[in-house]
């Protein structure tokens, strides 16, 4: 079965949704058989992956409403993972699910018929802890969370790794944090150099050694409507997530073994 990460923070424009579409194509071109779940109503990762999200029928918002089967949902991408997509759709999805039984497990249920297929799951939540990002918080194995290295970005953290300590004990007992992820890194500036010397003393072997760039090539491909690894494969940015799934493949190699 395989690995379900909920890629995720509170904080918004700290690249989730980039490293979703970017990770999810840079496993896919290592052979992995990767899903990638778009949970934002943005539908963002639905469109930088090619899929053009207005002419989706079926979306995530059918499968949380028990209106459309997880295997009529799915669609393959150019880059070769498939994607369970989301358009605006999915924003009446809250209102729709507040008055429903089991109404955070609708996810978890939907990914358990198809988990066998994949060797990742990888969910793109919305930049707010609401239902939605709760759905892929139950559902998910561990969390991998992408951050800037500034002030704002520490205190965003402490609030979501608090929030993944009360979900462990209500909702979702084996949930963890997978990794934090550096993103539009500028080694240049003496304050990201300082967070990033505090994420290591206080996380240590939970900070990823790949670190995403600030990289235009990163910016421009999603207005292509391809990942950058298609866009442009030499670019640091495609380079960066090319690394960062080689990385998570070790951690998770090294994980099996400790089993």
């Amino acid at each position: 079965m395989g690995k379900i990460l909920a890629i995720t923070n509170q904080k918004g424009g700290v690249g989730k949704t980039t490293t979703a579409v970017n990770l999810a194509a840079s496993l896919a071109a290592m052979k992995r058989k990767v899903l990638l779940v778009d949970l934002d109503p943005q539908g963002n990762a639905t469109m930088g992956s090619g899929i053009d999200k207005r002419a989706c029928k079926q979306t995530v918002y059918h499968l949380l409403l028990g209106l459309a089967e997880v295997g009529d949902v799915i669609l393959q991408t150019p880059s070769k993972h498939d994607i369970l997509p989301a358009n605006r759709e999915l924003a009446g999805a809250e209102v729709e699910l507040v008055d429903e039984e089991n109404r955070e497990v609708r996810l978890k249920r939907a990914l358990a018929k198809v988990a066998e297929r994949y060797d990742f799951i990888l969910i793109d939540c919305p930049p707010a802890l609401n239902l939605l990002t709760l759905n892929g918080l139950v559902a998910a194995d561990a969390v991998m969370i992408p951050m800037q290295c500034e002030y704002y970005a520490l205190e965003g953290l402490s609030d979501l790794v608090q929030t993944v300590k009360r979900l462990r004990q209500h909702l979702n007992p084996k949930l963890e944090i997978e990794g934090l992820l550096r993103t539009m890194y500028d080694p240049r500036s003496t304050l990201a150099l300082q967070v990033a010397n505090q994420l290591q003393q206080h996380f240590g072997d939970k900070v990823y050694r790949t670190v995403v760039p600030r990289n235009i090539r990163l910016a421009e491909a999603p207005s292509y409507g391809v990942p950058a690894l298609e866009f442009d494969k030499t670019s640091k940015g495609a380079q960066a997530y090319l690394q960062l799934a080689g990385e998570l493949l070790r951690n998770q190699e090294k994980q099996a073994a400790q089993a």
